[in-house]
Parts: C-alpha cells; structure tokens; sequence
C-alpha cells in the first residue's frame, strides 16, 4: 500500500522552507566576493536577469515535475519517462550532487560556528590584523577542530531532518528565515551607518564596463543557477510536498525575488564594512574567514557585530543543509521503503564520512599526496567537480527535460492549477524550451573547457 505522502502545512511555510534552500552559503559567501572579483554593479545586473530569465523558468519545471509526480528526484524521473534508464540516471545524478555538496557543505559551516565561539571569546583582540588573518589558516589546518565543528554541524542539520516535513523543516525554517532576515537587516541599518556606505553602494549598483568581460555573464548566469538550488534535486524535492492548490509561478517569483534582495543586502552589509577599513573588494573566497574578523575588530560592537554575522552564516547554512540532507533522505524512502529514521541517519553518517578527507585537506592527514596528483586539495577537487561538472550538467538535463521532453499537458495542468497568471504559461514555456537551455549550455562549455568566451570575444 502506497504511504500517504507528507505535505507543507502552509504555503508560507513551503515559501520559508524553499527560500531557505536557496539562501545559503552561496548567498552569503560566495555572492560577495564575485561581485568584487567581477566589478560590482555590472555584474548584479546581469545575475538579475539571469535570476528571472533562467533562474525563474527552471524552478518553475523542478516544482512542476515534483508535483506532478510526488515523488524524490529519481522517483520523479521514473514516472515520468517510463523508467528510462538515462532519465532516472538524470535524478541520481541531483542526488548526488546535493550529497557531495553536502560533505563539503558541513565543513565550511562548520567554521562558521566556530567563528560564533571564537568571536564570543574576542579572539581579535591584542592581535595584529596578520595574525588575525592567520587564525582562519591554523583552523584549516587543524583537522581535528574542523571534524570536531562538522560533527556538531552534520547532527544539527540531522536532528531537523528526522522531525518530517512539518515538525521539522518547515517548523525550523518558518523560525529560521525570519530571524536570518531580521539579523541580516540589522547588519545592513549598521552598515549605513558606515563611511564607506556610499562607496559601496556605487561599487555595488554602477555598472563598470571596464571591468566587463564575457565570462562575466557566464560567471553570474551560473551563481544564479546556485543560489537558487538548482540541478541539486531540492526543488524537485521540495515540489514534491507541494498541494496541487499552491500557486507555482508566484511561488518560483517570490523566491527569486528574495534570493536577489537577500543577496544584495548581504553584500550591502559586507562592503561598507570593506570601504570603511580600506581593504579590497576582491578578496576572493577568504573574505568571510580572514578579511572580515580583521575589518570587525576596527568597528565599535566588535564582539556583538561579530557574533552577529556569523551566526548569520551559520542560520543560511543550516537552512540549506536541510534541504540537502533531505534530497538524499527522500529518495532511500521512495525507493526502498525506508523509514525517516534509516534515510536519515544513514545520510548524515555517509555525508560526514565522506566529508572526512575534505575537512582534513589542509592539515595531511589524509590523502596527503592528493593535490600533488589532481592539482588541487580534496576539498577543492569536490567543489570544482560539483560547479563545473555535475551541478551545471545536472540542470542542463532537467531544462532539456522541462522544455522538450515534459508533455503540454502535464506541464500546463501543474503551471495553472492554483494560478491566475495563464497569459504566463506561453512565456514561460518559450524561455524554458529555448532560453535556458541554450544559455545553460554554454555555462557548460565553459565550465568543462571546451570553449572560452573570452577568446572568442578578443578580450
């Protein structure tokens, strides 16, 4: 007998639960320094349209299909095309992918907690901005502190999964997203506050042509992708719980829409701290870890700024952790009877142990021939794996899938159901069959080397 499917108790709920899946630590972490490495405004304004023209039409088919079939991702596949080998291939593959990302995941948000410990301790204070710096470095370093804080994060992210879809993901996010929210605004008030605001805001919100390259585009095209979860398997999930009154388009809107108003308020909160110290807007992946502990220390409310936004950090992470942890779950009860409990549990523990080698990278104690043979440590060999091969392979799929493969009927009976916005449908059904996939396509080419845009444009 078929177990009655799980859904959201609210549509507020499902938008808090999907929107925290989309704001994480590529919200906070990544958003920021790629405007800075990419120039600031003219790189916002094209991750804007990339959100709404690219980002937008695929959520809408993830959410669709997971309706439709109320199923996990390979589930969802299954149905769909008959079993096809290929195609369920295509749901193993976003499994996959949300479990590597999570084995990595853990380890990054574990430093963001214990950059909580380390600032309610005042750990900048006697030092000097170099050994400030240098504290993210002996972290790294450290392996034992990193398993130690991955642990501690990994059981949280658990412990949220086991409670179900209402008791736990949606209860936890409808808590979570306000407060992130409410810590995030209270960041940006004190950020104006700042001398370097105004700077930042035209580093921000002007575009710089000098600046433009055409990998730029690629570059944003693809963040947007990221940060809205997509390719991973979370949206096919998540629409999975999804009530055939819920509204998808509107839905697919307000989420893209608070990605890019929480994404650019971060960086909104971060740069003005950047311009007042003086320090470079390109810091690269080390701003959150070793630039902004050192530009904290120099801020009135050191220990409060601080504590602040690293718990930030630390709630974005865990809202995406979640939906992570849940994606893999999912599919090992759909498919193998498996309790909640089992899925779990057996996620968390197989995310952690594979994580090992990434949280142990930079201290050798495992693997530690790794970089000379792949040139470049584990931790980075699986993001790089993840962005350039099979997150963007992953979503080129299911776009394809979307636009040429999913049946009119299906897809406008999911696209209308609990909708107004039918003038829409025909829009969408353009950008989703023809746009995303062509742009999606040459992110791809890029991404594997097979082209370089920049050549091709002399620049």
């Amino acid at each position: 007998m078929k177990k009655q499917r799980e859904h959201w108790g609210s549509h507020f709920g499902m938008i808090m639960a999907a929107a925290g899946s989309s704001i994480g630590l590529g919200t906070l972490w990544q958003f920021p320094y790629l405007v800075g490495e990419n120039g600031g405004g003219l790189f916002v304004l094209v991750y804007l349209a990339s959100t709404f023209l690219i980002g937008v039409p695929v959520f809408v088919v993830e959410l669709i299909m997971g309706r439709q079939v109320q199923r996990g991702a390979v589930g969802i596949f299954g149905s769909l095309t008959h079993n096809s080998l290929f195609w369920r291939g295509v749901g193993w593959l976003g499994v996959l992918t949300s479990f590597i990302i999570m084995s990595y995941y853990s380890v990054v948000a574990g430093w963001g907690l214990n950059y909580i410990f380390m600032s309610l301790n005042q750990f900048y204070v006697g030092k000097s901005p170099e050994e400030i710096g240098c504290a993210f470095e002996t972290l790294q370093r450290s392996g034992s502190m990193t398993l130690f804080w991955n642990v501690i994060f990994t059981a949280i992210t658990v412990g949220v999964v086991l409670q179900g879809i209402r008791k736990g993901i949606e209860y936890w996010s409808k808590i979570m997203i306000p407060a992130l929210i409410l810590l995030l605004l209270g960041l940006f008030i004190y950020s104006t506050s700042l001398s370097g605001f105004g700077e930042a805001f035209s580093f921000i919100f002007k575009p710089d042509m000098s600046n433009f390259k055409p990998s730029t585009i690629l570059t944003a095209l693809g963040m947007a992708f990221m940060t809205m979860s997509l390719g991973q398997g979370i949206i096919l999930t998540y629409g999975s719980y999804m009530k055939h009154s819920e509204n998808i388009p509107s839905t697919a809107f307000i989420i893209g829409t608070m990605d890019i108003v929480i994404s650019l308020m971060a960086s909104m909160m971060i740069f003005p701290i950047i311009f007042s110290s003086g320090a470079s807007p390109a810091a690269g992946p080390g701003l959150i870890f070793k630039v902004m502990p050192i530009l904290f220390a120099r801020l009135p409310g050191a220990l409060i700024i601080s504590t602040c936004f690293f718990t930030l950090f630390t709630f974005t992470a865990l809202t995406s952790s979640i939906a992570l942890v849940e994606v893999v779950s999912a599919n090992f009860i759909d498919l193998y009877d498996w309790s909640r409990k089992k899925a779990v549990l057996v996620t968390g523990i197989a995310s952690f142990v594979v994580g090992i080698p990434s949280a142990l990278a930079w201290s050798g104690g495992i693997f530690p021939n790794w970089q000379e043979v792949y040139g470049k440590n584990f931790f980075n060999t699986m993001t790089y794996l993840v962005a350039n091969w099979t997150l963007p392979i992953g979503g080129l799929l299911i776009s394809i899938y979307g636009g040429w493969f999913l049946t009119s009927k299906i897809s406008k009976e999911e696209f209308l159901s609990g909708s107004r916005w039918n003038w829409l449908y025909n829009v969408w059904k353009f950008f989703i069959k023809w746009v995303a996939p062509g742009c999606i396509c040459v992110v791809v080419l890029q991404s594997i080397g097979i082209i370089n845009i920049d050549k091709i444009f002399g620049r």
